[in-house]
């Protein structure tokens, strides 16, 4: 990790991949970008390891390098970004892309625990469906990665929760997969404390969420735990709702939500008062709430696991009022 972080700092300052603070911007001094690069080496590193030295932890073949190609086609691009700027419809293609070839590996939702209708093979519905929960929680990791310490904390402790999970249900591969991110997004953490000295940029908060989305389909479908695929969108709730709950108040005020902005919930604590540490902290202990309320969720049968998110729905909906109450109190313009 120490040997990733001081390639980082030497592909910042030669390619000049410094984050430059404007008026969208959370702090106030250049600092180097793209850091996450570390993360996915050692991730990477990590599951190959795995996958080819271990007797027991292998999944089939296929899915695996369908996992680690997709994943590199999105690094490459998120890399690419960090360092010179693409514009968003080439990001997205480039995710696109990358969650085809993971699609086409044969790595897919086909089967869904609903309440009322029990177990509903998704049939043809499974490409759609993965598509977009992949696509939706890579993008949700990503537009979260905005304070310090705040997208790699979470990985730490999301990912610890879901290699216990994986590990209690008996799974091999993604519970050992898990412990490598936990690792990995330590190592940076370090560096990206508050004050950070480094940021992960796209390439760490893209890939991390790209990570966690395969990793939870995987856990569900091919690994030996077959853990709820409800786990993952648990653990990582809080990223989930701020989200989805600040483009659609961007799409009823009329917004172009395509365009970047300081409106997630995250930041409008910020902009309230509210430190880095401090915010990164509620946003860590959310974490840990969602990470025992999905051990109390696998040790409940059927469908009626989805009933465990709505307390936390209707604490984060109540949260969010309340953020946007004092922000219009305040005259901040959003």
């Amino acid at each position: 990790m120490g040997f990733s972080a001081s390639m980082t700092f030497f592909l910042s300052r030669h390619l000049k991949a410094f984050d430059v603070p404007n008026e969208r911007s959370s702090h106030t001094g250049i600092t180097p970008r793209g850091g996450g690069i570390a993360i996915m080496t050692a991730f990477l590193a990590g599951i190959s390891l795995i996958h080819f030295i271990g007797d027991k932890t292998p999944i089939y073949t296929p899915y695996f390098l369908g996992f680690l190609f997709s994943s590199l086609v999105i690094t490459a691009l998120s890399l690419y970004d960090d360092f010179f700027d693409v514009s968003f419809k080439l990001k997205l293609g480039g995710q696109i892309i990358a969650i085809i070839v993971g699609l086409l590996s044969g790595i897919l939702i086909d089967k869904v625990h609903l309440p009322i209708f029990e177990e509903a093979n998704m049939g043809v519905w499974a490409y759609p469906l993965t598509f977009l929960w992949i696509l939706g929680l890579t993008n949700a990791y990503n537009f979260i990665d905005g304070l310090d310490g705040l997208a790699a904390g979470t990985a730490v402790i999301a990912a610890l929760f879901f290699a216990f999970i994986c590990f209690v249900q008996g799974s091999h591969f993604i519970y050992l997969a898990s412990l490598t991110l936990a690792a990995s997004s330590f190592g940076f953490l370090v560096f990206n404390w508050p004050p950070a000295k480094i940021f992960m940029g796209d390439v760490g908060s893209t890939f991390i969420g790209f990570a966690f989305a395969v990793m939870a389909v995987i856990a569900a479908r091919y690994d030996h735990s077959h853990t709820s695929l409800f786990v993952m969108p648990l653990l990582l709730f809080h990223f989930i709702f701020d989200t989805a709950f600040t483009f659609f108040r961007r799409l009823l005020n009329a917004e172009n939500v395509f365009t970047a902005h300081r409106a997630h919930l995250y930041q409008l604590l910020n902009r309230l008062g509210h430190s880095h540490k401090q915010v990164t902290l509620i946003y860590l202990a959310m974490t840990v709430l969602q990470g025992l309320a999905a051990i109390w969720m696998v040790s409940i049968s059927g469908p009626e696991r989805v009933y465990i998110f709505l307390p936390f729905l209707i604490c984060y909906f109540i949260c969010a009022k309340w953020i946007i109450g004092k922000i219009k109190q305040k005259g901040i313009i959003v």
